[in-house]
């Protein structure tokens, strides 16, 4: 295995660039051997494959970034090749995004290469490193209850995602019905991108896990048939969750757009009320105001009537108004 920082070159001058080689992680017990590594480099998916005896092209699956779900099944050269998706929040961009692994399982050892920091996986690889006992027990059944294990936690981990989905959607209903409707807009829009960031992660998933499901029968015992039922199990609960929360955010959604609507419609509504009230006042005046003479132009007793009569229109068009319950 390298042990050794990978030097390179850098594009824009000729300072060399110190790019760390991938670390290695390996654990054995009970004949078994599980191996994780992060983001190999493509000396360490070959050095891996000419120790396992993958196939070349699984070299190219590894150290390529854009894999969809998959199964493949070398069952001459006696081993499974899947990779997986799974939904991590990225902080910076506040943002769901697919976290891609890619798992080897043969009789005698399980291999774990995630793209990135997956933390149920780090979480039980440091578990068994630290638990001599736990690792004994998870080792001693085979290579297809320890992937069991891994996939069970990383599909554990999915649930809480799901419930900061749901706290969301919570909080948007609170505050647009306690007259925030103007500010939740935004809101909904994340969450709502989150849902499809969700879905189109779990969609795919749900026909690989069940192609998973059928071929990963060579690596388990008998009495262990059903377990991998569990992680399809988990798959169709988060995918059924995701169709209510998308049911949820629509419905919200279009709820928050009505009242918006209504807010508009009442807004418009005083606007109206008021230029027909100020229209009939606006010409009045505009009749007085002409450069004509008229009867009692120029005296105080003139101005009080027209005074009057603009108070008299203002308040029968208000009356009138109210009684059509326009106001």
């Amino acid at each position: 295995m390298p042990s050794l920082p990978r030097i390179r070159r850098s594009r824009r001058g000729g300072t060399p660039v110190v790019s760390p080689a991938p670390i290695v992680h390996e654990l054995s017990a009970s004949g078994l051997t599980w191996v994780n590594v992060v983001s190999p480099d493509v000396e360490t998916a070959q050095e891996l494959a000419e120790r396992f005896g993958w196939h070349p092209l699984d070299v190219e699956d590894i150290v390529s970034k854009r894999q969809r779900p998959k199964v493949d099944d070398y069952e001459d050269e006696g081993y499974l090749f899947a990779v997986l998706h799974f939904p991590i929040y990225d902080k910076q961009v506040q943002r769901l995004n697919a976290a891609e692994l890619d798992l080897f399982i043969g009789h005698d050892y399980v291999v774990t290469i995630p793209n990135g920091a997956l933390h149920p996986v780090t979480r039980l690889f440091s578990r068994c490193a630290e638990d001599e006992l736990l690792r004994e027990q998870l080792f001693a059944r085979g290579s297809g209850r320890l992937l069991y294990e891994i996939l069970d936690d990383l599909f554990d981990y999915c649930f809480p995602i799901l419930d900061k989905i749901a706290h969301k959607l919570d909080g948007i209903e609170d505050d647009m019905f306690e007259g925030r409707s103007q500010e939740v807009v935004r809101d909904i829009s994340n969450v709502k991108q989150e849902i499809i960031s969700y879905r189109k992660i779990i969609k795919p998933e749900r026909s690989t896990l069940r192609v998973l499901e059928r071929r990963v029968e060579a690596f388990l015992p008998e009495e262990l048939d059903l377990y991998f039922d569990d992680i399809v199990d988990a798959a169709e609960r988060i995918w059924d969750l995701l169709d209510n929360y998308k049911e949820v955010v629509d419905g919200l959604e279009s709820t928050n757009e009505s009242v918006l609507t209504h807010r508009q419609n009442d807004v418009l509504r005083l606007l109206t009320v008021f230029t027909v009230i100020v229209l009939p006042l606006t010409m009045v005046t505009g009749i007085f105001g002409m450069n004509v003479s008229f009867p009692g132009e120029g005296t105080r007793e003139a101005f009080w009537v027209i005074i009057a009569v603009l108070f008299a229109v203002l308040v029968g068009m208000v009356g009138f108004f109210r009684l059509r319950r326009w106001l």
